[in-house]
């Protein structure tokens, strides 16, 4: 009976050293596209790719919009942006807590962990895609910065079917650009973010209707309380 031959000390270091190859590649890779969309507009997300609806969009820098929308998009969605780093504890385990106890299923991103997923990941859950979110949310706030990171979440945001960011969603909605938006308007624009395959920011009924005027209602908050303080 002949032994087995043993692995050469060679192809054990290979098998070793490989994992570390791939994790080092991830890091230098994410690393410089967040670096490049420091700087350049994100061409295309998974988001888009996957979408059977196609894809309209229209780039816009942020001192071109109303500000008011970036106010509606604090109201709406996160209300801390500008004091954070990242991450809402206190929403996230409020979030965690209600989803246990069987209510209103409730999610916890702020607005850096949302232009996180929507940029470099896809939609949906799982500890994988939870977990790269969270990195490229820290490496967002570290190089990007909030004015950057609001930016890019209200140019690739779905605003609507098919629809992506605040001025592909003004112009489809209000017939009209993002520079030049009512309260109201923002508002309703910040209230179809949540779920923009099934609400439309055009005469809103239910709760999007009354979401919408909560929104509009607290822009002025946001405003008179500096929570938009980041950005000015």
């Amino acid at each position: 009976m002949t032994a087995k031959p043993l692995r050469s000390p060679r192809r054990r270091s290979r098998w070793i050293v490989l994992p570390f190859k791939i994790i080092l590649g991830f890091v230098v890779l994410s690393l410089l596209m967040v670096v490049v969309y420091r700087f350049v507009p994100p061409p295309v997300t998974m988001t888009m790719l996957l979408d059977p609806n196609g894809i309209t969009k229209d780039w816009m820098p942020l001192d071109e919009m109303d500000p008011d929308m970036a106010r509606a998009a604090i109201a709406g969605e996160d209300g801390k942006f500008c004091t954070h780093h990242g991450f809402d504890v206190d929403a996230i385990t409020k979030a965690a807590l209600n989803n246990a106890s069987g209510g209103r299923i409730r999610g916890g991103s702020t607005i850096s962990q949302q232009t996180a997923k929507n940029v470099f990941l896809w939609q949906g859950g799982g500890f994988v895609r939870k977990g790269l979110e969270a990195w490229f949310t820290v490496l967002i706030e570290a190089i990007w910065g909030k004015p950057r990171i609001m930016e890019v979440y209200l140019n690739v945001a779905e605003t609507g079917i098919g629809t992506y960011g605040a001025r592909a969603g003004a112009i489809r909605y209000f017939n009209h650009g993002a520079g030049q938006l009512t309260r109201a308007e923002a508002a309703r624009i910040a209230a179809v973010l949540p779920l923009p395959k099934k609400r439309a920011a055009v005469a809103p009924t239910g709760f999007t209707r009354r979401y919408g005027n909560t929104i509009a209602a607290r822009i002025g908050a946001v405003q008179r309380d500096g929570l938009d303080s980041c950005l000015r």
